[in-house]
């Protein structure tokens, strides 16, 4: 079959499954039949056992990786791939590839990305664990969904398809389980057009273990620490910038409101316990905006979203405005915070009460510390892409 003629590329990471290597290639042989479409089998493989002999036999193209992680082989098999469409899937027969017309339907109908779901498809019984199916994959696809606003039923699901040219896009990195994640985030900030499809699950075949199983107790822990990470470095308005602006404005709104003096609302005092707790809450909160601020700015991230918002202030924002402005800051802080000096001389350098307002003045001193600090590390960072481009 010429290059030109396969419409789907099944791409398939294997470790060790001599098993059910050969009843995977039969169910994919099935699913491409059933969705009549030519297509291709390419076998990622990093086996010490006879998976990859078995997938010659069966007539899968074998492409030998050293052992580096599940995402790594997704990775280095792209330049291999010769279909228009891609399927990813696990070697371990509890993915059906039998439904491989469902996902080459939606793409037929113009998405760039299908998620499998097992969710809103069938899954044997003993196929998931409760913890990940009533716990973690539930509990990791809110958090995700409420980050992009997107609607998946089940991140996780380890079969998927998009176009060869949207693979392309989303340009994976993750080495190792995360890559899941990656992918969805990627494909949401990338607004590639996306939907889901029901599939179902089944538990490993007899006598096979699965490699969380193989690797120990705290490997789905492990994977889903590593996609937490994903969705963290991926998504920072929502993960850093967005809550650091909560708590600095929550942190602000307690020191201003007791600027004058403690304040009783409803029978509750508000006093210097809380105005210390708005100091902590403004500075950790700027320091949180600023972080996001150059995460966004200085990161593969920006050929992602669009980000004209920070563009604009990045542009704006030169060495000279941003030192004025934290000199300022440091200066008007000081004036508040003088009576704090006056006092401690005036009375044999010994503090009997912090005035209110001190606290405020304070709090404006460090934010322009920061400020000027944030200003120095963001010049550096213009300057090396500027020497970059």
């Amino acid at each position: 079959m010429s290059d030109e003629n396969i419409k789907v590329s099944v791409v398939i990471p294997c470790l060790n499954e001599e098993k059910t290597i050969a009843e995977t290639i039969e169910n994919i042989k099935e699913g491409l039949s059933i969705a009549k479409v030519n297509g291709e089998i390419l076998i990622a493989d990093s086996s010490t056992d006879k998976s990859p002999e078995i997938a010659k036999n069966l007539g899968a193209r074998v492409l030998t990786l050293p052992k580096r992680g599940l995402g790594r082989a997704y990775i280095d098999s792209i330049p291999h791939i010769k279909g228009k469409y891609v399927v990813m899937g696990d070697a371990d027969c509890t993915y059906d590839f039998r439904e491989i017309n469902k996902f080459v339907e939606k793409l037929d109908q113009g998405n760039e990305y299908v998620m499998g779901t097992r969710i809103k498809g069938f899954i044997e019984e003993g196929a998931m664990p409760a913890l990940h199916r009533y716990f973690g994959n539930p509990l990791t696809t809110w958090i995700l969904n409420r980050l992009l606003g997107t609607n998946y039923s089940d991140i996780h699901s380890g079969l998927r398809a998009m176009t060869l040219n949207a693979l392309k896009k989303i340009d994976l990195q993750s080495q190792s389980w995360e890559y899941a994640s990656e992918m969805v985030v990627k494909a949401s900030l990338l607004k590639l057009k996306s939907t889901e499809v029901p599939i179902h699950f089944y538990k490993d075949k007899e006598g096979r273990e699965s490699h969380h199983k193989r690797m120990g107790w705290f490997s789905p822990w492990y994977a889903g620490w590593i996609n937490l990470k994903v969705m963290l470095l991926h998504v920072p308005e929502q993960m850093i910038i967005k809550p650091g602006l909560f708590f600095f404005l929550l942190g602000l709104l307690l020191i201003l409101m007791q600027v004058m003096g403690p304040v009783s609302i409803g029978g509750i005092t508000f006093s210097i316990g809380t105005m210390m707790l708005g100091l902590t809450l403004s500075v950790l909160g700027f320091s949180s905006i600023q972080m996001g601020m150059l995460v966004k700015l200085f990161t593969n991230l920006n050929k992602y979203v669009d980000n004209k918002k920070t563009n604009s202030f990045a542009d704006s924002f030169t060495y000279t405005k941003g030192m004025i402005i934290g000199f300022s800051m440091f200066l008007l802080g000081a004036v508040l915070a003088s009576t704090l000096v006056m006092q401690w001389l005036s009375h044999g350098y010994k503090l009997f009460f912090v005035p209110w307002h001190v606290i405020l003045g304070l709090l404006i001193i460090i934010l322009g510390i920061q400020t000027i600090l944030f200003n120095l590390v963001f010049q550096a960072f213009i300057l090396s892409r500027e020497k970059e481009s």
